[in-house]
């Protein structure tokens, strides 16, 4: 995709076919503004909740994602733009509760930035010189684990030694600290065709709990990019 259809879509303007090749070789043809806003207000309540998870299995450069983003920003912002703490911390719940996969890197790689430069550019505008450099890293790195290079299909990885998809759940504890626990994309499906409870239900219902694959210590919002090492 070139750098000036990028552009386009980062400004509002509908593009949804970059080449006849990639509609042939993949399907390729992105979802316009008027029908994404559409289609996301049919569960507005729900996009509009800070920790509400959302997935896109083919999210392409980030149409629904950007938009789901922005709504939960503006939530945050409402609510807690008067404390810079406040404001950083349920601005990484409701990133990290956003979710996407696509098959060609250049759209992943895309929408990682356009979801990034949502958040900078709100949080930038509130706080200018008293940003935090770790905010920022933080949510770069989330954005990275959430919005994977992959095959929604074949529920793998894409380039290199491809591997399951993975996902991180990423939950605040204790105000500041952070949980993440990982879950393979294939269990989490093979539940969804069972259907005979919720999957992480807050309604207060029996839920079906995974079993994670992996589960990392707490570690602080603006650390998380640390947490492997």
């Amino acid at each position: 995709m070139t750098n000036n259809i990028k552009k386009k879509q980062l400004k509002g303007q509908d593009v949804q076919v970059v080449s006849k090749k990639r509609v042939a070789d993949h399907g390729e043809v992105y979802t316009a503004n008027r029908e994404v806003n559409a289609m996301l207000d049919l569960v507005k309540q729900e996009t509009e909740r800070i920790d509400s998870r959302f997935l896109e299995p083919a999210c392409g450069t980030g149409n629904f994602l950007a938009e789901i983003l922005d709504r939960k920003l503006r939530v945050v912002g409402s609510r807690y733009s008067k404390n810079q703490t406040d404001y950083e911390r349920y601005s990484v719940v409701a990133i990290s509760s956003i979710y996407g996969v696509d098959i060609l890197e250049d759209n992943v790689v895309e929408c990682r930035k356009r979801l990034f430069d949502i958040f900078n550019e709100k949080y930038t505008g509130l706080y200018k010189d008293n940003c935090k450099e770790e905010c920022r890293e933080s949510i770069k790195f989330i954005l990275d684990k959430n919005i994977i290079w992959g095959d929604a299909l074949t529920l793998r990885t894409v380039g290199g030694e491809t591997q399951p998809i993975v996902f991180s759940e990423w939950s605040p504890v204790n105000g500041s600290m952070i949980k993440r626990r990982d879950f393979a994309f294939k269990e989490l499906l093979a539940h969804e065709a069972i259907r005979d409870t919720p999957l992480f239900s807050d309604l207060g219902e029996d839920v079906f709990i995974p079993e994670p694959i992996k589960e990392y210590s707490l570690i602080h919002y603006l650390k998380v990019n640390q947490i492997e090492r």
